[in-house]
This record gives structure tokens, sequence and C-alpha cells, in this order.
């Protein structure tokens, strides 16, 4: 079964767009067929993913609004062999574009079930707001990941986000869950660290993934190369973690399927 991931902070700077694209490329190197959805208006995911944003001539906007199909929209990222949605700056109007449109907040929802079946895993790069695109990405997806920073203001932060999370799951998309919460930029040697770790395992138990990412030169270098991280480095600590996190994902599915099948 196809499976659509929301990448969602609202807070900027966790590692939204580093994940969607590297855990984008490790699910493809486990064999599993990926799209990877670009709903940030900076764009940074398209191009890390070595596509060309400025050269874009239709992008998730225009499939968004229905002035193009999908399947014309679709890219290809050579080097980490996943398809990517692309974005560019023009997705900044997507609040006003969106206004006048039916079932706004469904859009993603209705787009990505036309491809959804050529894919197994659907990974969705959200911008740093609870804004209209992120609750088309929440209204799309299955599941929803959390990358956050071990800082005492992360959680704050991730009580809003909470909230809008059970709100969606509410009012608009009742298969919604919270899929797992990622420590990024993470320091074992960092006290507060520490503390908030043993928080986060104490409200959300194993839904906090075993792997975390640490702090790496090479995750902040491969965007500029167009490359995913375990293209660029595939040994360093980064992608390494990376490639760990998409074998839990995956082992968590196929755990959760037979779970299904012996009901």
């Amino acid at each position: 079964m196809s499976r659509t991931l929301a990448i969602v902070n609202q807070k900027g700077g966790v590692g939204k767009t580093t994940t969607s694209v590297n855990l984008s490329a490790s699910l493809a190197s486990f064999g599993r067929r990926v799209l990877m959805v670009d709903m940030d208006a900076q764009g940074n995911a398209t191009m890390g993913s070595g596509i060309d944003k400025n050269a874009l001539e239709e992008t998730v906007l225009d499939v968004l609004t229905g002035e193009a199909d999908i399947n014309r929209v679709i890219c290809r990222c050579e080097s980490g062999n996943f398809d990517v949605l692309p974005a560019n700056s023009d997705l900044t109007a997507a609040e006003v574009e969106l206004l006048n449109v039916a079932n706004k907040e469904s859009r993603l929802f209705y787009a990505l079930s036309r491809v959804r079946d050529r894919y197994d895993y659907i990974i969705v790069d959200c911008p740093p707001a609870l804004s209209m695109l992120t609750i088309n990405a929440l209204t799309a997806s299955h599941g929803v990941i959390i990358p956050m920073q071990c800082e005492y203001y992360a959680l704050e932060g991730l009580s809003a986000l909470m909230e809008t999370i059970q709100q969606i799951n509410k009012v608009i998309n009742p298969h919604l869950k919270i899929e797992g919460i990622l420590r990024t930029m993470y320091d074992p040697r960092n006290s507060l660290t520490n503390e908030v770790t043993t928080q986060l395992r104490k409200h959300f138990g194993d839904k906090v993934y075993r792997v975390y990412i640490p702090r790496n030169v090479r995750l902040a270098e491969a965007p500029s190369y167009g490359e995913p991280a375990i293209v660029y480095d595939k040994h360093s600590k980064g992608s390494l973690a990376y490639i760990g996190l998409a074998g839990e994902i995956i082992n968590r599915h196929r755990a959760e399927a037979r779970q299904a099948m012996s009901a």
C-alpha cells in the first residue's frame, strides 16, 4: 500500500527539507518507488534534488490550481532515483490562488490520487508555517513525521502542531496520525538534548524514532551540489543516519501490515 508522509514543523531550520530529500533517496535505495512533493515556496527540496527551480515552466502550484496535469509536472532526481513534484517562488501566490478554488484544502489529495498507485512512498516537504499548503499536505497524508531539535522552545511549538494535526484528523482526514518524531541536529553530549529526549519518550513513547540525525557537515554541503547527502557522501554519519531512518520506517510498516493480516 502506498503511504504519504508529510514532513511538518512550523518552526524553520529544523531539517524538514534535509529530511525530505534524504529520506526520499534512502527509501529509494531500499528499492522503494518514491515521489517527493515540494510544498515550500523556497524550492529548496527541488534544488537539493538537482532540479533548477528557476527553469521550471510548471510547478506544484499549477497542479494545485488545476492549470496543469500532475503527470506533466513531475520531474526526476536522477542521482537519488526518485521523482519530484517541484516548487519555486511562484508558490508564494498559493494562498491567494486557492481562495476561490473548490475544496481548497484537498487539492493535493486529489492530485496525488492520480499517481498514488505508482509509488510506495510519497514524501511531502512542508513550509515552516501552518498555512493552507501545510493543511493540503496533512489532508493528503497518512502520517506525519515531525523533525525537531532537542531544545526547550521546540517542545513549546510542538503543542500547537499537535492541535492542528488533531483538528485535521477530526474534521478532514480521519486516517491522519503521528508517524514519528525525528530528532535532528542531535548532540548526545548536550545535557538539554538528553532531557528533551526523555520528555519526548515520556509523551510519545515509541513514536520517537530510535534513529537520530546528528549534526553533520556533509548534510549541509550536499544541497549546493544538487544531490542528496547519501549520493554526495554515502559513508558520512548524516547519510548513514537517514538510511537507518528509512530502514526503521520500512520495518515499522512491515510490522503494522503483519498485525493487520493476523487481526
